[in-house]
């Protein structure tokens, strides 16, 4: 029920996604009497309804929505995923109480200490992927550490990358710049990065269009405005150009010689095609599809779970953790635990 254009925009979403892919059923929640109409005969075949009247609206706030909420559709969504009857949850809802409802029921990884939201992001390379956005406006070193595990591996699912270059989103390249937390998270990455990863170091704002790395890893609050800034900007070129065609007859027959160029251009930059935020970090796969996106942009949300379960990612996550958290400690302090347990 979440979404400016909710449910339609969401079950013709899931129209599109099972034709993507074939094998995934669907829990549809909210509110029955509007959501069966809108489902075809064969959608019927393999989405079941789970009837509730109550809906979490976008006023609400997250505290709010978690007392009040228990039995919205989002809650019980993402409780589907707690009990093992969903594999991952999708809602274009509300993300603030989307991120405390799922905080509360799922909890974090073992060696997680806070959840970031992660979201591809087109370069001149091609995509890269950017966290976090806006979970946590003030990091520690050890959470832009985990921040980087976490986002190395959503890189290798998603993209397909065998070693994504990981990079620090600074003021400047040089390693004295920054807080005292961006100096010691490089630090740690470049003394205990799993092998998996390749450890950038520092990256600046114009390196996240060029491609320089895989992953830009960043707080939340820096997270947030880049992101904004970014989409500002591309609506800003994109009513330029617009008036610029526009303002003559000349112009108007430029724009037709170059329709072709521009629609690709069009396609490349399509938000649509890279909307679906994960919520990494949590014991269970959700993704915050963006409210305003339609059914294409829904179907491509649910991609992004399907895939993520697919290559297994909190596993993997949890064994790169592991594997920092015995770097971290040296063999000696290994054996003392070891020593410990026994």
């Amino acid at each position: 029920m979440g979404g400016d254009f909710a449910p339609d925009m969401v079950c013709e979403g899931v129209k599109i996604a099972r034709k993507r892919y074939p094998n995934v059923h669907f829990l549809l929640f909210g509110d029955e009497a509007k959501i069966e109409p809108l489902l075809t005969d064969k959608q019927r075949a393999y989405c079941t309804v789970r009837h509730t009247a109550d809906v979490v609206t976008n006023d609400d706030k997250p505290s709010q929505a978690v007392r009040t909420g228990r039995k919205s559709s989002m809650w019980l969504a993402i409780k589907s995923v707690k009990e093992g009857e969903a594999a991952g949850v999708v809602s274009a809802g509300n993300t603030g109480a989307l991120m405390a409802m799922a905080k509360l029921n799922l909890r974090t990884l073992p060696g997680i200490d806070r959840p970031a939201i992660a979201t591809l992001l087109p370069t001149r390379r091609g995509e890269s992927v950017m966290l976090d956005l806006g979970a946590n406006t003030e990091c520690a070193a050890n959470n832009l550490v985990e921040f980087a595990v976490m986002g190395e591996v959503f890189a290798r699912c998603l993209l397909g990358l065998e070693r994504p270059r990981v990079g620090l989103l600074n003021i400047g390249s040089e390693e004295l710049k920054g807080t005292e937390s961006l100096r010691q998270a490089s630090i740690t990455l470049r003394e205990s990065a799993p092998p998996t990863m390749d450890f950038h170091g520092f990256i600046e704002g114009d390196d996240i269009g060029a491609g320089t790395v895989d992953v830009v890893v960043t707080d939340g609050f820096t997270g947030n405005v880049a992101l904004k800034t970014a989409e500002g900007t591309a609506k800003l070129y994109s009513s330029f150009l617009k008036s610029a065609f526009r303002s003559s007859l000349l112009a108007r027959l430029g724009y037709l010689l170059a329709k072709g160029a521009l629609d690709r251009v069009r396609q490349r930059t399509d938000p649509r095609r890279y909307n679906g935020a994960m919520f990494l970090g949590l014991n269970g796969i959700c993704v915050k599809s963006h409210g305003g996106t339609d059914a294409v942009g829904f179907a491509n949300a649910i991609g992004v779970a399907v895939n993520l379960i697919a290559h297994d990612l909190n596993e993997t996550i949890k064994e790169e953790c592991r594997h920092l958290g015995e770097t971290r400690q040296g063999p000696d302090d290994l054996d003392e635990a070891k020593a410990a347990q026994a």
